[in-house]
């Protein structure tokens, strides 16, 4: 069989391009999904920590917050996604890819969290001595003075972030969802032709991940140019 031939078994003959699309979607769906989600839980274990650190306050939940970070950095993510799945939801209805992006937005919270902790532990304290001495008070120069240079100073490793996020759903078929890599896996169980399907779903990967990496490197130097003027 020739090269020509193959390409038109695995992608052409009855339309099985069409699994790699629509992976291709819920693959986009559930990384959009779990990033922002990510984002809320991360910054919010982020502000627990930092608070704590810094005031002595909150201590309960700095404590449960530490706790969620040690279980999840210890862990890996298939298998807290196979416990989410197939234990916390065992019973429920709800669709597979919003449990996947439930999962996966718990693991992304954790290492989101430690971004922008280091963020705002990196802005000098006398940024807060001097927003305090201003009259405002503690949240309030955390939300005007401090959180929006610590934002600025991790903006790139939180999209460096959202890169890896997008490669870890890669094991979302484990759960049954029509992700982009178990629609080359599905495509390979019907032509019986592993080389095509698996390197249609690397190079889409790769594409992906080369434009995202060249945004995030445009971005780091207009952050760069910015620092100058």
């Amino acid at each position: 069989m020739t090269f020509q031939e193959k390409l038109y078994q695995n992608f052409i003959e009855d339309k099985r391009y069409l699994y790699l699309l629509n992976g291709l979607g819920n693959t986009l769906r559930i990384t959009v999904l779990a990033l922002l989600l990510g984002l809320v839980v991360g910054t919010l274990i982020a502000v627990v920590r930092t608070t704590s650190d810094k005031t002595g306050k909150l201590r309960i939940l700095n404590i449960i917050a530490k706790i969620y970070l040690t279980v999840i950095r210890g862990t890996p993510v298939m298998v807290q996604l196979l416990i989410i799945y197939y234990v916390i939801f065992a019973s429920s209805r709800a669709d597979k890819w919003l449990i996947a992006a439930l999962a996966f937005g718990l693991n992304s919270g954790a290492y989101v969290a430690e971004i922008i902790r280091s963020g705002i532990m990196s802005i000098e304290a006398g940024q807060m001595e001097a927003g305090r001495s201003l009259g405002f008070s503690y949240a309030a120069t955390m939300r005007y003075i401090i959180a929006p240079q610590a934002f600025k100073n991790v903006l790139p490793a939180l999209a460096n972030e959202f890169i890896v996020l997008l490669k870890e759903t890669s094991v979302s078929g484990y759960i049954g969802i029509a992700d982009l890599t178990r629609g080359g896996d599905i495509i390979r169980s019907v032509t019986y032709e592993a080389f095509l399907p698996l390197i249609a779903v690397a190079l889409i990967y790769l594409v992906i991940v080369m434009g995202l990496s060249a945004a995030v490197g445009k971005l780091e130097r207009r952050l760069r140019t910015s620092e100058r003027k």
